[in-house]
């Protein structure tokens, strides 16, 4: 998977990802809602963020993306969003996230498109 992590993403997160062979980069410092998700359409990357932000799918429209993640884990421990990160990718082709929004909570998800 391409991934853009959002700077609400600890560093921790990105190396598990890149250490399972994912394509990982990080949301500059300081860029804007709007600039965040321009960055993941243009460079075809799935936004992982626990901005609730991205939830409004009428600002932020999945079907205009390589898909959304919004993590909503409390609280928000590397090891708890590793977990569910890592429960969302066995479950779920990676091949499936593009136009997706997908709201990832402590024992599950669910995929608003």
């Amino acid at each position: 998977m391409r991934a853009l992590l959002d700077e609400n993403i600890p560093r921790r997160v990105g190396e598990w990802l890149g250490h399972g062979g994912h394509d990982v980069v990080r949301v500059p410092v300081g860029l804007k809602n709007g600039a965040v998700i321009e960055l993941a359409r243009r460079e075809a990357r799935v936004l992982i963020t626990r901005d609730q932000d991205f939830v409004d799918r009428f600002v932020y429209p999945p079907a205009q993306s390589s898909g959304l993640i919004v993590l909503r884990i409390h609280p928000p421990t590397q090891d708890q969003l590793i977990a569910a990160l890592q429960r969302l990718l066995s479950e779920r082709p990676e091949t499936q996230f593009t136009g997706q929004l997908i709201v990832v909570e402590e024992h599950g998800y669910h995929v608003i498109s």
